[in-house]
């Protein structure tokens, strides 16, 4: 019988012993009930805004004002990264031109001594590539195996779902700091095991933001759609990343990769990390969450809630 602890459990042994786990020296979570929330603030021309102060932000839980006790805009707090790299036939043009701009954005963005990586290909199932690491030379090493679209090779599939529900699961919701998941696919799904809404829930569980950027070769003319007819792929990339706290981004002929990896970047140096302790964190609701500031005409970007149960330690 399919339960979510015997999926987590085939799943770890399936991608090998270990591999989809919180390693290499990474920082545990305690039991202080805090809600952490990161929020990126933007004027309505998309510019960055990085000078707010703690009393300029107004959180709401449920619409009731939230007393914001940990405050910061140090970009020093460590990122945990995991990128996830769609390999299913609808990437087979794209492929070459996402493992490079991926490094690229990698060695600019991580630090050595701070920031920890891993890497996960996904087709008709997801696969690790490189679990967590601050080594350049092993990420540079992991994304040149990304392979060939599976059905080369007599397979297909795509699951894009599992993949964030299992890196939430086994990876992130058992650390602490700023985390983020980067996504490169088209949104189509046609092989999980699990939902859009159990994949969106772990993220959610695990405080962790999806940015996920729609690419493939319909991009430049390749017009190979594995998934006709099921959900809009760019629909759902949209609406994981609006709900977690992350960004949407699409790749065109006039927005490139690189042009996107550098937004992201500039994005991840300027956000600001609120807490706040709940009220009552007791039961397992979602609990909306709404963070705004008393300058008026700016977006704030963070995510849309959090399960009472899953609240976690302080700065």
């Amino acid at each position: 019988m399919y339960t979510r602890r015997s999926f987590l459990r085939q799943a770890a042994l399936a991608l090998g012993a270990g591999s989809l786990c919180a390693q290499d020296g990474a920082t545990f979570s305690s039991d202080v009930k805090v809600v952490n929330v990161l929020a990126t603030v933007r004027t309505k021309a998309g510019e960055i805004v990085q000078d707010l102060t703690k009393e300029e932000f107004l959180l709401t839980e449920a619409g009731h004002p939230q007393t914001i006790r940990y405050f910061s805009r140090d970009t020093n707090l460590p990122l945990v990264l995991g990128l996830l790299v769609d390999t299913s036939g609808s990437q087979r043009m794209v492929l070459e031109e996402e493992r490079e701009a991926s490094f690229r954005f990698l060695d600019t963005v991580l630090r050595e001594d701070t920031d920890r990586t891993f890497v996960v290909h996904f087709d008709y199932r997801p696969e690790v590539l490189q679990n967590l690491t601050s080594s350049r030379a092993k990420l540079e090493e992991s994304l040149g195996r990304l392979t060939l679209p599976f059905q080369y090779r007599g397979a297909g599939g795509t699951t894009l779902y599992d993949s964030v529900y299992l890196c939430s699961n086994l990876i992130t919701k058992k650390l602490t700091g700023r985390k983020a998941l980067v996504l490169l696919t088209d949104g189509e799904d046609t092989s999980s095991r699990t939902s859009f809404e159990d994949a969106v829930e772990a993220a959610q569980r695990a405080d962790t933001l999806i940015y996920s950027i729609l690419f493939s070769d319909e991009t430049f003319g390749g017009g190979f759609r594995a998934g006709r007819g099921g959900p809009d792929g760019k629909s759902v990339l949209q609406k994981m990343s609006r709900e977690t706290g992350g960004a949407f981004f699409e790749v065109s002929k006039k927005h490139t990769l690189d042009a996107i990896y550098q937004q992201l970047q500039e994005e991840l140096r300027s956000q600001y990390s609120l807490g706040y302790t709940p009220p009552n964190s007791s039961g397992k609701a979602f609990r909306t969450i709404k963070v705004t500031t008393q300058r008026r005409g700016l977006i704030v970007q963070a995510r849309s809630g959090y399960y009472a149960d899953e609240t976690r330690g302080g700065q």
